[in-house]
């Protein structure tokens, strides 16, 4: 996912997901929540992910996975575009949506994010 535009493209095609803003930003959103968006920081998005999980992402490939302090607080965190573990960043994107789907749209995703 070289870009926004790639990013947002795979957002969109999760269940009932729509384009949006986000403290001026693109964001892709479902049930009115955000999950990703394109953030402030050149290079990088943002995408929702709670504490536990940001942490072992960080720690496990800080080349993809990053937060400035802006973001130390939130529940969220930076990816960098252009990543090569496409499949990884997807996984953590789906995740983001799955915490804000409500049952019926986990249902129509499958089981797992």
């Amino acid at each position: 996912m070289n870009d926004w535009q790639a990013v947002a493209s795979y957002a969109l095609s999760l269940p009932d997901t729509e384009p949006s803003t986000c403290y001026g930003q693109p964001a892709i959103k479902t049930r009115g929540k955000m999950f990703v968006s394109a953030g402030h920081v050149d290079g990088s998005f943002h995408v929702r992910s709670p504490h536990e999980e940001k942490a072992v992402l960080i720690a496990t490939d800080p080349d993809i996975f990053w937060q400035t302090p802006h973001y130390e607080t939130w529940p969220g965190l930076l990816v960098r575009y252009g990543a090569s573990d496409t499949t990884r960043v997807a996984c953590v994107i789906a995740r983001a949506w799955w915490d804000q789907a409500s049952t019926r749209q986990r249902k129509a995703y499958g089981d797992r994010p």
